[in-house]
C-alpha cells in the first residue's frame, strides 16, 4: 500500500498526488511512467511521473479525471493509500547533448512535459516552453515551467489568458524570430502532436512526441498500445513512449484511440453514481 502526502487539484479536472514510494522515486527519470491500481481489485492505469523527491522518497503524477478509475483516484484524499504503485516503466527522455530545446505542451500533458523541460534545463539546455489549453480556468503549472524555461509562451484556444491561438502559432513564431532549436519536444493531444510535427518538418527540425497518451496496460501484453512508426509496429509502453514524431502514423492513432469511448464515458458515470452512493449511506 502507498500513502498520499499531498492532493492537489489543478483546475476542475486535474488532480496532483504526491506519494510515499521511495524506491519508485530513487530510480525514477523524466518522461518514464508508473503503473497504479486505487484499490483492490481495481483497473490498472498508467501514469507519467510528474516529478519526484528523492530525499523524501515520494513521486508525483497528475491525472485527468475521464474513466472510471480515475474519479476513484480523484476521490481518494490526503492519508490514503492506493493499492498498488509500480515503476518506473519506459525509456526515459533523452536530455543530454542539446544546446536549445523548444518544449510544448497541451493540456494535461503538460504534466508530462514539465519534468522534460526540468530535466533539460538540468542537464545544461536552454529551454523554451509553449504550453496550449482551452481557456484561462485549464491553466496548470505555469510557474513552474516558467522557473526552468528561458521563453514561456501561454496560449489558449479563446484568447482568455496569454496569447489566443494554438501551440503551433507560437512555435511558428520563435522559429521564424530565429531561435533555432536541436530539438523539439512535444507532449499533448494526437491532434496536437501531429500538427507540431507537420510544422517541424516544414523547417527539418528533429522532433519527439510522447505517445503516453495510448497507453492501456503499460506492459506491452494487451495490444492496446499499438502503433506504426515509420511502417513498423511499435507498443508505446515497452518501445517508449518517446517517438520520432515524424514516422509516427498519427491518424492510425487517433482512430484506435476513439473506439472505447463511449465505453469510457459509460464506466465513468457509472463509477460517479457508485461514489455518491457511497457518500449518501456514510
Amino acid at each position: 500500500m502507498y500513502r498520499i502526502v499531498k492532493r492537489k487539484e489543478l483546475n476542475p479536472t486535474v488532480t496532483l498526488i504526491e506519494v510515499d514510494a521511495p524506491r519508485v522515486a530513487a530510480k525514477a527519470k523524466a518522461g518514464q511512467f508508473v503503473i497504479l491500481i486505487p484499490d483492490e481489485g481495481g483497473e490498472r492505469i498508467p501514469l507519467t511521473v510528474a516529478g519526484c523527491d528523492r530525499d523524501r522518497g515520494t513521486v508525483t503524477v497528475i491525472f485527468q479525471i475521464v474513466g472510471a478509475t480515475t474519479e476513484k483516484l480523484n476521490a481518494k484524499r490526503e492519508g490514503d493509500f492506493i493499492h498498488d504503485f509500480a515503476g518506473p516503466l519506459g525509456r526515459p527522455t533523452v536530455v543530454e547533448g542539446f544546446r536549445r530545446v523548444a518544449v510544448i505542451g497541451g493540456g494535461v500533458g503538460c504534466a508530462i512535459a514539465l519534468p522534460v523541460a526540468r530535466a533539460l534545463r538540468e542537464a545544461g539546455a536552454e529551454v523554451h516552453s509553449v504550453v496550449g489549453f482551452r481557456n484561462r480556468d485549464l491553466v496548470i503549472l505555469e510557474d513552474e515551467f516558467r522557473a526552468v524555461s528561458s521563453v514561456m509562451k501561454i496560449m489558449t484556444d479563446d484568447g482568455s489568458y496569454g496569447e489566443k491561438g494554438l501551440v503551433t502559432d507560437a512555435l511558428r513564431a520563435l522559429i521564424e524570430s530565429g531561435a533555432e532549436y536541436d530539438e523539439v519536444i512535444a507532449i499533448g493531444p494526437l491532434v496536437m502532436m501531429k500538427f507540431v510535427c507537420r510544422l517541424t518538418a516544414e523547417y527539418g527540425i528533429k522532433t519527439v512526441v510522447s505517445m503516453n497518451p495510448i497507453m492501456i496496460d503499460g506492459t506491452g501484453m494487451c495490444g492496446g498500445c499499438r502503433l506504426t512508426v515509420g511502417g513498423e509496429m511499435k507498443f508505446a509502453c515497452v518501445d517508449g513512449p518517446d517517438f520520432d514524431g515524424h514516422l509516427v502514423d498519427f491518424d492510425e492513432a487517433m482512430k484506435r484511440g476513439s473506439v472505447y469511448r463511449e465505453k469510457e464515458r459509460a464506466a465513468h458515470e457509472a463509477a460517479c453514481r457508485l461514489l455518491r452512493a457511497g457518500e449518501n449511506n456514510g
